[in-house]
């Protein structure tokens, strides 16, 4: 059995209750999360410090702007902070950023994270033109009942890690027909439980429901497995990649939103990736033409051989792709291949390494015989 924190009231309004509670009792300095930035109700995320302005948080809301795990990185990466920050994140943000804790690019000394069991979110193109509005209550009910709302981006119809793996609190949330009447957080460490006991909280024994999690996977598996099938045949042979990477303009945008891409300075965008005059003329000597930007499939192999073990399948790189190339289910396609041969979930295990830069003697012995 799990410690777990019930209400009466309505998920989102009892967890912003808690972390009002939090900051007013100064047990955290800062709450990490959604929130509505402008009049036009706009949504980005936001450290609040001051608890009145919680009010304004919506930390379940169906967007993700940004791939979170890449701001907890920028501000926990040296680790300054006196008191604890609380971050509320979707699962598939966490377990990026479990990624780059592991590339020594963030750590969790002054971190607390909270998720939730997660129903995906819509394409940002449609927080832009304000189209996912018309279909939020839709979206909810489909969260109450586990199923896949026809809308949410591609890779969250078909995501089974919805489940946040190493939180230390997890909020009931997806296939919960409860939510809009009964607040349930589960506090999985001793980080998590500590809050619980600064505010003085009673806990109570409580198991989360796997029967119904288990359903929402199953269906998950199903329209995954649909999406590869439909991904497999556009990938058919070197004359699939090129027709679908042929799109690519080079803008290197997917790389930028990546939140496993963390380089500094990446090689194809260095002086030695451009093509100079010699370049240019041996190509047209072989070729009599050529595209331009030249180079656009090997940038889109060589991202895919670099962070294909761990890519967490968030989908912000297909989402700001400029000519809607499916990025984000090819990655999730190639890069759960590569991470079932060596039995990895990449952001699932703290303490689990990296495969590409650990060295086995005994891996892939089969492959002799």
């Amino acid at each position: 059995m799990t410690k777990a924190l019930v209400r009466k009231t309505s998920t989102e309004q009892g967890l912003l209750t808690f972390l009002q509670d939090l900051l007013k009792n100064k047990v955290v300095s800062g709450v990490f999360s959604l929130k509505v930035i402008n009049k036009d109700g706009d949504i980005a995320y936001a450290l609040i410090t001051n608890p009145d302005d919680l009010k304004d948080a919506r930390p379940f809301y169906p967007l993700m702007p940004e791939n979170a795990g890449l701001h907890l990185s920028r501000f926990t990466l040296k680790g300054t902070a006196k008191q604890p920050v609380l971050a509320v994140v979707k699962p598939c943000e966490l377990r990026g950023f479990v990624e780059l804790i592991k590339r020594e690019q963030g750590n969790l000394d002054k971190l607390i994270t909270i998720s939730a069991t997660c129903g995906g979110v819509f394409p940002i193109k449609m927080a832009v033109s304000k189209d996912h509005e018309k279909h939020l209550s839709k979206y909810w009910e489909s969260v109450k009942k586990g199923e896949i709302h026809p809308e949410i981006r591609s890779v969250c119809k078909a995501c089974e890690n919805f489940e946040p793996y190493t939180a230390d609190i997890t909020v009931d949330l997806l296939g919960n027909s409860k939510s809009d009447a009964q607040l349930c957080m589960y506090f999985n460490t001793n980080k998590g439980k500590e809050l619980a006991t600064a505010l003085k909280t009673t806990l109570v024994e409580k198991d989360s429901d796997k029967k119904t999690l288990d359903a929402i996977r199953k269906k998950r598996t199903a329209e995954k497995q649909r999406l590869f099938a439909d991904i497999q045949k556009q990938l058919n042979g070197i004359d699939g990649l090129v027709n679908i990477f042929g799109r690519c303009i080079g803008c290197h945008g997917c790389s930028k939103v990546c939140p496993i891409c963390y380089c500094r300075l990446c090689e194809f965008e260095s002086p030695e990736a451009e093509y100079n005059p010699a370049h240019f003329e041996s190509e047209f000597k072989k070729k009599g033409a050529m595209k331009v930007p030249p180079g656009t499939l090997y940038y889109q192999l060589g991202r895919l051989s670099h962070i294909g073990i761990s890519c967490v399948a968030c989908g912000q790189c297909e989402d700001v792709c400029p000519v809607d190339i499916p990025v984000a289910m090819i990655f999730k396609y190639v890069g759960e291949s590569i991470q079932t041969m060596f039995e990895y979930v990449p952001g699932k295990n703290r303490d689990e390494k990296i495969p590409l830069i650990t060295f086995n003697k005994e891996e892939f012995a089969e492959i002799e015989e």
